[in-house]
């Protein structure tokens, strides 16, 4: 069984650092390949300078670091939100983090369906209709960036399953892969080995953390209910060739906070299940 790679999120330096730092600081950690969370004030494309984006590729030029994938969280728009307007607007963020994947040649932008959150939803065909219509427009839009989208299991969509993810790709198209979170998977009582080996070679990115089942978080490995050894032979079963990003959201900001600590526990624990050990 080969060794898996293992990728750190900027996701716990969203308002302490900028993107940049925060890959600097990871890179102090042992890190030099990263998920980068496009949130502003942390990464905001459309709010670079020219300056900025060049100091990024020449930073990661010259630390031989990579960025394997850019994360946008959708806390503040929905790609099959009712107004089309926010729909177009959420689309134009997607397509500026498409461009600067590009300029990083990052090969991954992580695609999230929108959240359902109120008493009423839209009917789930129509949220379906419009995520779709959306993704393909992307799709179409990064055809020939080597950039490519991923879909990600997320619980608080209603697009939650890994069935969920097999269903919507086929409708996009062949040029979407998923991005699987086995914390997602587990908060959601799916078998996350099981998920793995039916999404198959659709699996191009993997997230993992740990959560309750009471209260959803993405917290440090050992903390809760998932169990990466099992993750781990699947991915291989699969033979998943790219990067697991650990993804531990602990804000750097709140008090008694530890993120690296976290970072570095997890890894280790993740190590200890069949994955590369951490510099």
């Amino acid at each position: 069984m080969s060794q898996l790679k293992v990728a750190a999120s900027t996701f716990p330096f969203l308002y302490s650092h900028g993107g940049l730092d925060a890959l600097k600081h990871l890179k102090s950690l042992g890190y030099d390949t990263y998920e980068l969370m496009i949130f502003p004030p942390h990464c905001w494309p459309r709010e670079l300078t020219v300056r900025d984006r060049k100091e990024y590729k020449a930073w990661l030029n010259g630390e031989g670091g990579h960025v394997s994938s850019f994360c946008y969280p959708l806390l503040d728009n929905n790609p099959n939100g009712v107004d089309r307007l926010m729909r177009a607007y959420t689309l134009d963020r997607y397509k500026e983090a498409i461009d600067f994947s590009a300029e990083l040649e990052c090969p991954y932008v992580v695609a999230i369906p929108g959240p359902v959150n109120s008493l009423i939803n839209p009917p789930h065909q129509w949220m379906l209709d419009w995520f779709v219509e959306g993704m393909k427009e992307l799709v179409a839009y990064a055809k020939g960036t080597g950039v490519q989208l991923l879909l990600e299991n997320v619980p608080f969509t209603y697009l939650p399953t890994a069935k969920d993810m097999v269903d919507t790709a086929a409708l996009i198209g062949p040029e979407v892969g998923v991005n699987f979170d086995v914390c997602n998977s587990a908060f959601i009582k799916e078998d996350p080995a099981e998920a793995i080996r039916m999404l198959g070679s659709l699996v191009k990115n993997v997230h993992i953390s740990d959560s309750g089942y009471d209260d959803f978080k993405h917290a440090k490995l050992g903390t809760g209910m998932v169990e990466p050894g099992p993750a781990a032979k699947a991915l291989n079963d699969i033979g998943y060739s790219g990067v697991t990003v650990l993804e531990i959201i602990t804000d750097a900001l709140a008090e008694g906070a530890d993120p690296d600590g976290d970072i570095k526990a997890s890894h280790d624990i993740l190590a200890a299940n069949g994955w590369a050990a951490r510099s």
